[in-house]
């Protein structure tokens, strides 16, 4: 039986070691994703119990650290602004005239009641700084070859503690992913569509999210307009822009 059993074990450690390194597939991910700064002007749909609506709003980010973003339309939130700076969030609200600063627990909820949290809209970290990553196995999605990626937190400051890729084997998109909590809980799933190739990178004009703990069709993020590498100005990423 040991005779037979050399050649299988040969055989499967050799098909395992055909898969690239999960570092690599991340660093290349990353450098699709994320861009010095950028400017996008998008639509959020959201796929409700009792119907959808649409959200549109413009937003700048410079790295991982600053965003703004200011809602356009329908008029109900036509001139909320939001704005990043590192680990803090505010939200200014022109019926009130107020702005608050969003933190802890309340940075979990769903921002408009939309499947996206506000922790997922914060979200601009590389994979590579916040997760060790390997590669389990390949599949096809959608007609496209990838790799399957499992990702799991090195880092105690994320929303997700492991998450599980489905990347694009030619152009390192991942065209589907699955967000875990550390009891292994599914949380979100998201996917990619509609990818392009913008400059000297792959970018998907449509993602769709999905929250695995409510009801509804999940939350399309539709990019109208988006420009990489754009100058931004400094006044832009301050307390005072919310309010003008």
């Amino acid at each position: 039986m040991k005779y037979l059993i050399a050649p299988f074990l040969f055989i499967s450690l050799l098909s395992f070691g055909q898969y690239p390194e999960g570092k690599e597939i991340v660093r290349k991910i990353d450098e699709n994703m994320s861009s010095e700064s950028r400017m996008i002007l998008s639509k959020m749909v959201i796929h409700g119990r009792r119907g959808s609506r649409t959200i549109e709003s413009r937003s700048w980010s410079e790295g991982e650290d600053s965003s703004f973003t200011e809602y356009l339309s329908p008029p109900r939130e036509k001139g909320v602004k939001m704005l990043k700076l590192e680990d803090n969030l505010w939200m200014y609200s022109p019926s009130t005239d107020r702005t608050i600063q969003i933190s802890g627990h309340m940075l979990r909820q769903s921002v408009m009641g939309s499947d996206l949290s506000y922790e997922d809209m914060m979200d601009d970290r590389k994979l590579m700084t916040d997760y060790e990553s390997r590669v389990v196995g390949e599949e096809t999605v959608d007609e496209n070859p990838c790799w399957i990626v499992q990702l799991t937190a090195i880092s105690e400051d994320v929303a997700y503690h492991s998450r599980k890729m489905w990347v694009d084997k030619v152009r390192y998109i991942p065209v589907k992913s699955e967000l875990f909590a550390k009891s292994g809980k599914l949380l979100k799933r998201l996917e990619m569509f509609d990818v392009v190739k913008m400059e000297s990178r792959w970018y998907p004009r449509k993602m769709i999210f999905r929250d695995m703990l409510k009801e509804g069709d999940g939350t399309e993020f539709i990019i109208d307009e988006i420009h990489f590498n754009v100058d931004i100005p400094p006044a832009l990423m301050t307390k005072g822009a919310l309010r003008k």
